[in-house]
């Protein structure tokens, strides 16, 4: 079971709205979310990686899912982006079906289509991977020393500050916390924020907006959840083994 993004209330003060009472918003921002491949496998069956860099775990918009579940994904229209695809994109557990895109298209991307600009299978995984390469994630983090490490842990402070001093605006940045005495929190999603224009925007909500839409808490095949990172907690970047 891969990273499942489930519709939860995060606020106290929230509460179910009645469809008529509070309608459904239209999408606002784009949520360009990479994987750090070594943590996803980490706590994973069946799954071993010896990629070295970031990789495209999904573009989501921040409201809506499932938009048009008769909407089917169909791998020849994007036949050209394949190879990219699967380097960029790669399902980690079942790397030669496409059943990992299918489900972003069906979850996510039907719901991005209602914008002119995605509106077609061909031109939302073409954007993802446009803004993937565009935003290079991996080279960001690494020009500001922020590296693989099994010696050296780092604080969320330094990790944050690497990011937004390259793009100027505030990214997510989401770990699997410690369980059973651990005293690390693994660094294994970060989240970059786009507006409907394509350009960076802030990835924190108001209140209004996590009311009002539905808000990703993200499991890892029933380990800890993959939430937020801590302050107070130093973060592990694992490295990739040598594997021979």
């Amino acid at each position: 079971m891969r990273f499942i993004a489930v519709a939860v209330i995060l606020c106290a003060g929230c509460f179910w709205p009645t469809a008529s009472a509070h309608p459904r918003k239209e999408w606002t921002k784009l949520i360009l979310t990479h994987q750090w491949p070594e943590t996803f496998c980490s706590v994973e069956k069946n799954c071993t990686t010896n990629v070295s860099f970031w990789t495209l775990h999904g573009l989501w918009p921040d409201s809506g899912m499932m938009c048009n579940t008769s909407w089917h994904f169909n791998a020849s229209l994007i036949e050209d982006l394949i190879p990219e695809m699967k380097k960029y994109w790669p399902d980690l557990l079942k790397p030669s079906s496409p059943e990992f895109w299918e489900y972003e298209w069906t979850k996510h991307g039907t719901c991005a289509a209602k914008a002119d600009s995605l509106n077609s299978q061909h031109k939302y995984f073409s954007k993802a991977l446009e803004l993937y390469k565009k935003f290079n994630l991996t080279n960001v983090l690494e020009s500001n020393r922020i590296v693989p490490s099994e010696q050296q842990h780092y604080t969320l402070y330094e990790v944050e500050t690497a990011i937004t001093s390259f793009y100027n605006v505030k990214t997510k940045i989401q770990c699997v916390h410690p369980v059973k005495g651990d005293q690390v929190q693994i660094l294994g999603q970060i989240e970059i924020c786009v507006d409907r224009d394509f350009q960076l925007i802030d990835c924190q909500k108001s209140i209004e907006e996590i009311c009002s839409n539905d808000i990703p808490a993200v499991s890892v095949s029933g380990q800890s959840e993959l939430r937020v990172c801590d302050h107070s907690t130093p973060v592990y970047y694992p490295p990739v083994p040598s594997r021979s």
